[in-house]
Parts: structure tokens; sequence; C-alpha cells
């Protein structure tokens, strides 16, 4: 008898044979039988050694470049995606270094213009000083400032802007609002008091003063500006609220009676 043919072996080209995923995260298949990306993403993530346990896979796979034109490997994909992430860290941590230096800088200006407030011998001079300390340090074109209920000092108070009488709807205003208030300037009557009267005024923030908690302020505070956007209603006010607070503080010497 002729000797039995030999088994047929088909040979193809050098591959990897598929490694067994269990049932429980078994690749969901296209419809033309490959599994869809996500569960290859899947696979990879649940199998770390995968590509340590075919390292040909790094250098084989091409991948194209974000700057279009070429190919690279995995590996060098890889160098790639680790050094846009160290330039991303670092663009944050120089955004982080200029903001503290920012701070440090508004620091600096808040100390220059709170000590001399504390060497203030005669009350009835602090309101010239706070306004002028504000424009000079803090380069605020315009600084406006009115007390209401003050006098206990028996100081003469004629001929200084600070003591002129207030209408009675911008104290009502000061009332309610114990916020700072940030803008575009409109009909507020307070805009007449910068010393142009506000001809050149296109924002404001309108801080009222009061003593502790009172329900009731004694003052109104104001910065003007050309620039519109000097004082935009969307900007933080915290910084804003420090300068009332001290301002408060300094000036409730003035109060006539609390409130």
């Amino acid at each position: 008898m002729p000797p039995e043919n030999p088994p047929t072996h088909h040979l193809s080209a050098p591959h990897l044979s598929a490694p067994h995923v269990s049932s429980t995260s078994a690749a969901t298949a296209n419809p033309n039988g490959s599994p869809d990306a996500e569960a290859v993403a899947r696979f990879l993530l649940d199998h770390p050694s995968f590509l340590e346990d075919h390292p040909e896979l790094l250098s084989s796979m091409q991948l194209s470049h974000q700057s279009g034109g070429r190919t690279v490997s995995l590996m060098e994909r890889q160098v790639d995606v680790l050094r846009q992430r160290y330039k991303a860290l670092e663009l944050r941590l120089a955004d982080m270094l200029r903001h503290g230096e920012e701070n440090d800088a508004i620091t600096n200006r808040l100390h220059q213009w709170t000590r001399p407030l504390l060497l203030v011998r005669d009350p009835a001079d602090l309101p010239d000083r706070i306004t002028q300390g504000l424009h000079e340090r803090f380069a605020v074109p315009q600084v406006a400032l009115r007390l209401w209920g003050v006098g206990a000092t028996g100081a003469n108070l004629s001929g200084r802007d600070w003591a002129e009488p207030v209408d009675g709807s911008i104290q009502a205003w000061a009332d309610a609002n114990r916020t700072p208030h940030c803008g575009p300037r409109t009909d507020q009557g307070a805009a007449v008091w910068f010393e142009d009267r506000g001809a050149s005024t296109r924002s404001m923030a309108l801080m009222s003063l009061r003593v502790g908690a009172s329900a009731h302020a004694f003052g109104l505070l104001v910065l003007g500006s050309a620039d519109v956007n000097r004082f935009d209603p969307a900007m933080g006010t915290s910084f804003l609220e420090r300068i009332a607070e001290i301002a408060s503080a300094a000036l409730s010497r003035l109060v006539l009676a609390p409130h």
C-alpha cells in the first residue's frame, strides 16, 4: 500500500496568538469579527504585562504623529506624550509662581497702605490718607469717599469733601449692599464725587463702610476708572472686601455714634 500522505500544515506569516480572555472581560466584537477599540483598551489595562511579554510590538506598531506627515513607533509616541505632559506641568508651575508673585506684590502694597493709617493721630485726617493711599499704592485713577453721621472728634469738618451731605438714596443703597459692587458706570450719583465729576468714568467699584456687622453703613468708598474693564462685574471681590474692612475699622473713629 502506498504510504499515507503526511498531514498537511498550513503555514502563514509569523504571528502572535491571541491571548486568552476570560468570559468576564471578553472583547465585544465588531460586525467583521474583530474586537472593538474599547475592548482592546480594557484588555491592555487588565493585562499590563502584555506589551512586556511581546516587546516586538513596541517597535513594530506605527502611529501617526500629531504634527502629521509621518509615522512613529509606539515607544516614540509614548515619549512624545510624556514630553507634552511635562511641558503642561512646567506651564502650570510657571503660572502658579506668577500668581504667587502677584499675591506677594498685592500683600506688600496692602501693608504699605495700611501701616500709615495706624500712625494717624487726628482721625479727621484718615479719609484723605485712605483715598490718597489707594490712588498711589494701587494705581486707582479715581477714588472718592463720603461719610455720614460723623463728628465725634469735634473737628472742623467744613470744606472737607468726605463730610459733604449724601443723598438718602445712596445711604439706603449702602445699607442694603454689604459686599462690593463692580460694574460699568450707571446713574449712580456717587460718580459725581470724583474730581472730574465722573466725566471720564467708565467703570466703578462701590464699597459700603460699616462698624462690624452693623445693619447700617456710615459711609461709601468709591473707586473709578476710564477703563470699562477695570472694575468688571465678573471680577472677584474678596480683595475689595478686605479694603472695605480695613477702611471701616480705621474710619470708625470718626463715627458720631454706634449704628
